[in-house]
């Protein structure tokens, strides 16, 4: 299976992370007005994903299963990622007179010097972005590969659940086409716009900087919600489930909220802070005009406005369901709560309309 398959069928959008897989279906009415028909977010046993690479395909495929289930949704196709390391990708200039079978040619031998991997141990795809503005004659094309054997992981895991992998797409293309579709207001759609996404995940913090629709930087550095995980365990002696439960629902001491969790929310001011502080050391592009806080951490309150004080910069919480309807049978408040996780499974649930 290659990436950037189109499906003529509606697909669940399916985000498999380092703790949690989400699932994420839509609808589109005649007018364009987009809708959230199931979702659902259901936890993954520790280590069944390890640096975005699935190592235990059947507890993932177990989890996906359970979550299909709790959405009610009753398709049966799907969209998935590869992220990190796993993938490739890379914009390559080809001639702009070349035929079609001719472009598959020569982007498969100019490949070559950019995977260091054997041509059969990978699955590459490509896609013609348009006229190359630093050479007339050529065209800007988007290269991406991954290793066989994270597709075949994610493709068992989704048979396991009983789900068909109808498309295999990046992770930060599908985070680009959320954020452009659903999180930019008007003036931020300009060309000349620069937005940071800083995910907040379970382990990883990442910060990619988009500029006309494309990411133009990513940095990932290891911090997330797993250290307030576990020091909510050290200090109150719970074990890592109870204190997940716990930072989750509430119930916790009274010198929580100023002992734990505001040292956690500074830690994070500074993180992003740092990572846009080495954004704007290595390049020309300029300030960053504003900045979209996205993951499981992005909801904690108060966390906003600490970072746009640290940086800055502008800072809004991501929500990409925010200009869309939502059917009956999902729980507003839920997919509401869960919404600044959600962007790359909302990119993913996109391709249905391709």
């Amino acid at each position: 299976m290659g990436l950037f398959i189109r499906s003529k069928f509606p697909l669940l959008g399916v985000d498999v992370s380092s703790t949690s897989v989400k699932l994420l279906e839509l609808s589109r009415s005649g007018s364009g007005r987009f809708k959230v028909e199931s979702y659902a977010v259901e936890a993954l046993a520790q280590n069944a994903v390890v640096e975005k690479n699935i190592s235990d395909h059947r507890q993932v495929g177990e989890a996906i299963g359970r979550a299909l289930k709790k959405s009610q949704s009753r398709a049966r196709h799907a969209a998935c990622a590869v992220a990190g390391a796993a993938v490739i990708t890379r914009i390559i200039q080809e001639p702009a007179d070349l035929g079609e079978e001719a472009l598959e040619t020569q982007v498969q031998v100019d490949a070559e010097q950019f995977i260091p991997f054997q041509s059969d141990e990978v699955n590459m795809d490509f896609e013609v972005l348009g006229a190359s503005t630093v050479n007339p004659n050529n065209v800007d094309v988007l290269l991406a590969a991954a290793r066989k054997e994270t597709i075949e992981l994610r493709i068992a895991a989704l048979e396991t659940a009983g789900l068909t992998a109808k498309v295999m797409d990046v992770e930060a293309f599908a985070l680009e086409n959320a954020v452009h579709e659903f999180c930019l207001e008007p003036a931020e759609r300009d060309a000349e716009s620069v937005v940071a996404v800083a995910d907040i995940g379970a382990t990883m913090t990442t910060l990619s900087v988009l500029q006309n629709r494309r990411i133009v930087y990513i940095r990932e550095q290891v911090f997330g919600g797993r250290q307030l995980t576990e020091e909510i365990m050290r200090r109150y002696g719970l074990s890592y489930e109870e204190a997940g439960l716990m930072k989750r629902q509430g119930g916790l001491p009274d010198n929580y909220a100023i002992e734990v969790l505001e040292p956690f929310k500074e830690t994070m001011a500074q993180e992003i802070n740092r990572a846009l502080q080495f954004f704007y050391a290595q390049s020309q592009i300029g300030a960053v005009d504003s900045i979209l806080l996205a993951g499981g951490c992005a909801g904690i309150d108060g966390a906003d406005v600490l970072i746009q004080a640290k940086t800055g910069t502008r800072v809004t919480v991501a929500n990409p369901f925010q200009r869309m309807d939502v059917a009956t049978r999902v729980r507003k408040e839920s997919l509401l709560r869960d919404a600044p996780s959600l962007l790359v499974a909302c990119g993913l649930a996109l391709r249905s309309f391709d």
